[in-house]
């Protein structure tokens, strides 16, 4: 439905689940894609599938830690001399582990800020200067949590929530700059390791998705398709939005299932 021949798309986190599978649409779409995570082996994974999705573009990887902005810097040098510009930039590192706010300490509530919120800010900064003269989208990975308190969940709602003021924010400042900024809010994907840890089990997972309007927990691809959507001239009017697809679970089906983490997070 979407070609993205010749394109350059950076994927931020896009070596495992939704990121991965986005970086791997935008390859199949043609693109050239560079991914970036932590993991040297899973940097090299995930460009081995790239190539397999499109053994005619230009794929890149690249390991730094957003929360490290020499290795930030010098990994967006690296992009700079493949790809010159950025025509699609996907922001998707995250950080997130299940805690009760009474036993969540200092270090661990920074660990997520530093990633979700002051790590996004950093790579959508190092990523304008490739974008400023051209124009481009970038699509934010947000979470639900950022506008549906969960318990055991303090530090990945005041970071994603943050997170979405961002893409507000920037899509004023950047709009003159032909700069779209989105955020997705996937809801619970099936498969990632998010939705593993915040339902461990096979039955909450099947209570999760009887909370879904469409009665499904989704997939990478249905946050992968969104994402080629917004990033495309279909939506080239579509800039500070905050889009979740999520089968409609924030409008309410949302409640059950986190009274269920809730219980859990009272257990432990």
């Amino acid at each position: 439905m979407f070609s993205y021949q010749g394109k350059n798309v950076v994927v931020v986190g896009g070596t495992s689940g939704i990121n991965l599978a986005i970086a791997v649409h935008f390859s199949q779409a043609g693109a050239n894609v560079a991914v970036a995570s932590r993991s040297v082996e899973k940097v090299d994974a995930a460009v081995e599938l790239l190539k397999q999705a499109n053994p005619n573009g230009e794929h890149l990887g690249v390991c730094f830690d957003v929360r490290d902005l020499e290795a930030l810097s010098k990994g967006f040098a690296t992009i700079s001399d493949a790809f010159s510009t950025i025509d699609v930039l996907v922001s998707g590192a995250a950080g997130n582990f299940p805690s009760t706010a009474e036993k969540l300490s200092e270090n661990g509530f920074k660990s997520v800020m530093d990633i979700d919120l002051l790590g996004s800010f950093q790579v959508l900064k190092q990523a304008y200067p490739l974008m400023s003269d051209t124009g481009g989208a970038i699509i934010q990975i947000s979470a639900p949590q950022a506008f549906v308190p969960m318990p055991m969940q303090v530090h990945v709602c005041a970071a994603k929530a943050g997170v979405d003021m961002l893409t507000k924010t920037l899509a004023i400042e950047w709009g003159r700059k032909g700069i779209r900024i989105n955020s997705i809010v996937p809801g619970p994907i099936a498969g990632t390791e998010g939705f593993n840890r915040l339902a461990p089990s096979e039955e909450l997972q099947a209570h999760v998705a009887q909370g879904v309007p469409l009665k499904r927990n989704g997939r990478c691809e249905d946050i992968a398709n969104a994402a080629l959507f917004l990033a495309s001239d279909m939506a080239s009017y579509i800039t500070g939005t905050v889009l979740p697809v999520d089968g409609g679970w924030s409008l309410g089906g949302a409640g059950s299932a986190i009274a269920e983490i809730g219980q859990l997070a009272r257990r432990n």
